[in-house]
């Protein structure tokens, strides 16, 4: 059992409240996911600019010359802010994948949460409440973003094992559920180029999408893939640069519930995480039919 939120604002003047919306839905599905927690925030991107988000078991030995070494790595100009155990690198957006690789020889214990124009991932085992304070998610604006909170089942508690995952630009997925064939996906997708760093079920499932999308799919036409090549039950949410989309599997054993205003759409595990949301009274509210992609781009 874990809990899943997700936001995805119409309306711009709500974009300085994302992370603060996003912590409150999330804190409030806490019962659901002890474990760990996590957040993917998209901001709106800077043209030109990308951002790498790296977090460390050791940051201050880790983040104290990271910016300066790896602009001398890539030869373009890097700066960063830390927050906490995280790090949030900004460098030209040419140079995104050059520093993904630098990173391995410059810090090789230090792990990449999050890569591309918008996205920003912070996670870390703990309760809701305590991961979103580390990171001072409350103060965070966007556009829309996604957030997890964890119940081990299959894998170890630790920060790789926390949601969301993410395997490609502004790519990040978040699930509730379990597949019982993602060692023949990963097998199937390693062969493909794609990479891993944990063996849970979850990182599985946002490569296969990765993929599909790298393939020239649709964000629809790769999430309606999910119910043919993976078994199990799950409930994802996905998120990217441009968009945020929802499948359950054909038994749909997960809960999910969906609300739609002219200001939001909003997603939550159950309906009592979207009980603050403003204008929630007069929302569209809905549970996700099973075997269907939901989706919303800009």
């Amino acid at each position: 059992m874990c809990g899943i939120v997700g936001l995805f604002l119409k309306d711009p003047k709500l974009e300085p409240q994302l992370g603060a919306m996003l912590t409150d839905m999330l804190i409030t599905m806490t019962d659901r996911g002890p474990d760990s927690a996590g957040i993917a925030i998209y901001g709106r991107p800077e043209k030109g600019k990308a951002k790498l988000t790296v977090q460390s078991a050791n940051p201050d030995a880790d983040f104290a010359t990271l910016a300066d070494d790896l602009g001398k790595a890539i030869a373009g100009k890097v700066t960063g802010v830390v927050k906490d155990t995280h790090m949030v690198l900004e460098l030209p957006e040419d140079r995104l994948e050059a520093a993904r690789h630098a990173m391995r020889d410059l810090r090789p214990k230090a792990k990449v949460m999050s890569a591309g124009e918008g996205i920003e991932i912070y996670k870390e085992v703990g309760l809701p409440k305590d991961v979103a304070a580390r990171f001072e998610v409350s103060r965070m604006s966007g556009t829309h973003g996604i957030g997890h909170t964890r119940m081990a089942t299959e894998s170890a508690v630790t920060t790789m094992g926390a949601h969301p995952f993410s395997t490609g630009a502004d790519q990040c997925l978040v699930h509730n559920g379990s597949l019982s064939n993602h060692n023949s996906v990963r097998r199937v997708l390693r062969q493909a180029g794609m990479t891993f760093e944990t063996e849970n079920d979850t990182e599985v499932a946002a490569a296969f999408i990765s993929h599909k999308l790298q393939e020239g799919a649709k964000l629809g036409e790769a999430m309606e893939a999910t119910l043919t090549d993976l078994d199990g039950f799950f409930t994802f949410v996905v998120g990217t640069k441009n968009g945020f989309g929802v499948v359950r599997d054909p038994i749909a054993c997960k809960p999910a519930v969906m609300a739609e205003t002219d200001q939001y759409v909003a997603f939550g595990s159950e309906y009592r995480a979207m009980v603050n949301l403003p204008g929630i009274d007069n929302a569209r509210v809905w549970e996700p039919e099973p075997a269907t992609v939901y989706f919303w781009e800009r």
